[in-house]
Parts: C-alpha cells; structure tokens; sequence
C-alpha cells in the first residue's frame, strides 16, 4: 500500500465505527495458558518453545473481538536469540515466526466468519511489534530510558535495522513500536522508516512514569513535534504506564498532534528493575479500567480524518479479555 494511499489503520477504525480495539497483554495470557517466560526473552521465548501457546492466546483475543492483534515479537531481538546460541537463520526465522503465527491465526478465524454473514467482527489486522533497546537489556532500563552515555543515534538504528527488515519481510499489516523510553529511541525508528523505505504504516508508543514525560524526562511536547514531521507513523500514543496517567496524557497530545492516537495502558503495577518483579498497582482494578476506558473514549483518543468528529481509542483490553 502506498504511502499516499489511505492507511490500512485508518480503514480500520472507519470501519470499527470510529474505535478499533487491540487485543490484551500477551505475556500475562501466555502464562494464564501455561507458559513458563520468567527469561530474558520474555513472551518471545514461547516463539521457541510453544509457538502452539501463541496461536491459542491470538485466537482467544480474537474471539473476545479484537480488532489488532500484536505478535510476539516485543522481546524477540536477533542479538537475545544469538547469545541463546541460535545461528543467524534461526534467530531470524523466529522473528519472521511471530508474524506468521499471527497472520496464520488471523487468517483461519476471518476464514471461518466469512461463512456466517452476519458476525459482527472486522477482519483484525496485524500489528508487528518492535520492543525498545532497553526491553533486549531486560535490565529495566526501558522504564527510565537511561541507556548510558555510549548509546547513540546510529546505535540505536543499528540495533533495530535487521529486526526491522525481517519484521517487515513476514507481511504484517502494520508495525507497532512500543514502550519507547527517550526521544532519542524515537527517533532512530523514525529515521530507519525513511531509510529503509517502509511501505505500511506505524505507530510509535511511549511509556511513562510520572503521567507528563518521557521515562528518560524527555518532554513529550519535543517527542512529538518530531513525529509529526514523519508520514510513515500514523499514530502516537501511551503503553505500558498505569491507567490514572491516560486521560491528561490524551489530552496533552491531542493538543499535540493531529495522527490517530493509542492508548494501552498496563495494571499499574510499577517494575523493579533490581528485583525484577513487579510492586503491586496502587491505582487499578478490573472495575475502574473500564470506567477509565469510557472516559478515554469521551476524551477523543483515537480517530482517523474521517471521523474527526467522534473520536474514540485504540485500547488494548486490561490483562483479560
């Protein structure tokens, strides 16, 4: 699809009357299912080892009616498949993996509806996942955004370049870059889109620990006037921040910004990165996130051109579904 063209996203949330839902966190549903990923690759080393898990929790989120799935590949970086001893074919075949179980799944479910006309369900698209630098650390950084005074702009290009491609050689729908840190992170995928001639479109989400900037303290107000600059990321937004943040960070960047925004916040539970364990959420429960979700709505989280005049958002479902 050209880039001139009308986004496949945007379609999506036509078509969704004006909100597209995302599908639930993946790692909290692969171990609902059984999966064992207390490891550094976190949700990615089910790519490995239970690809069949992968599928189930796809298939359920799209049961549940989301209209996005995102694979597995947050967390599924060539250097982290390398240092398990895997050679360059089979780390890349891996990450080529997530998106194909995806569109497997997605593709087999849409089969089945087309038979049943009056189902309800918009076709999902698939959304590539790319996780921030800090998550291949799996050290925390990617909740503060330090990454040391040796990380650098081309560095940070370098180390998603060959995900990237590989990423994109799989077919999916769209990418999804997620729990970005910095400004300076932002920019390194940013700039390989252009470099690298991306032709579907993306979003860029930031997280958040203060519900007013950037982990690294980067000024959301910066982040964004960059971004706005880039026709290939067709939406911004917040992920993986506790949900009491959202609503003044929907505002903020719906002053902001005029491409679609994302919202999917996590539990609230905040990450010790020296513990590695999360310290309980202080701010949420089942019951008020869905609350939470209907004020996001009202406050115009996500929207397309075309429905400008009800916007609502992109949400990602609180955990389950």
């Amino acid at each position: 699809m050209g880039l001139g063209a009308k986004n496949v996203l945007e379609s999506l949330i036509d078509e969704a009357g004006g909100c597209a839902v995302a599908d639930g966190g993946l790692g909290t549903h692969l171990e609902s299912l059984g999966a064992a990923i207390n490891d550094p690759l976190w949700s990615a080393l089910c790519l490995i080892n239970a690809p069949h898990l992968i599928k189930r929790a796809h298939l359920d989120y799209l049961e549940a009616g989301a209209d996005i799935l995102v694979t597995s590949s947050y967390q599924a970086t060539i250097p982290g498949f390398l240092s398990r001893g895997l050679s360059n074919e089979d780390t890349e075949m891996l990450i080529q993996r997530s998106v194909k179980l995806a569109l497997e799944t997605r593709d087999t479910f849409w089969g089945g509806l087309e038979k049943n006309p009056r189902h309800g369900y918009n076709r999902a698209l698939v959304a590539a996942s790319v996780g921030c630098y800090g998550a291949y650390l799996a050290d925390g950084s990617e909740f503060s955004g330090c990454y040391g005074p040796d990380i650098t702009l081309e560095k940070l290009k370098g180390f998603h370049r060959r995900r990237l491609q590989v990423l994109v050689e799989a077919g999916p729908d769209l990418l999804a870059f997620e729990t970005i840190p910095n400004k300076l992170e932002a920019q390194a995928c940013m700039e390989l889109l252009d470099e690298e001639n991306i032709q579907i479109p993306s979003w860029i989400c930031f997280s958040s620990v203060d519900g007013e900037h950037a982990p690294s303290g980067d000024k959301f107000e910066d982040c964004l006037q960059m971004l706005n600059k880039s026709e290939r990321v067709v939406a911004v937004g917040i992920n993986c921040s506790p949900p009491n943040f959202i609503e003044s960070l929907i505002c903020k960047f719906r002053e902001l910004t005029e491409k679609a925004i994302v919202v999917y916040p996590n539990s609230g539970e905040v990450w010790n990165g020296n513990d590695k364990i999360w310290l309980p959420s202080r701010c949420s429960n089942k019951e008020s996130f869905e609350l939470y979700a209907k004020r996001w709505c009202d406050l115009g989280a996500m929207s397309s051109e075309d429905v400008a005049e009800q916007h609502l958002p992109l949400l990602e479902q609180f955990q389950e579904f």
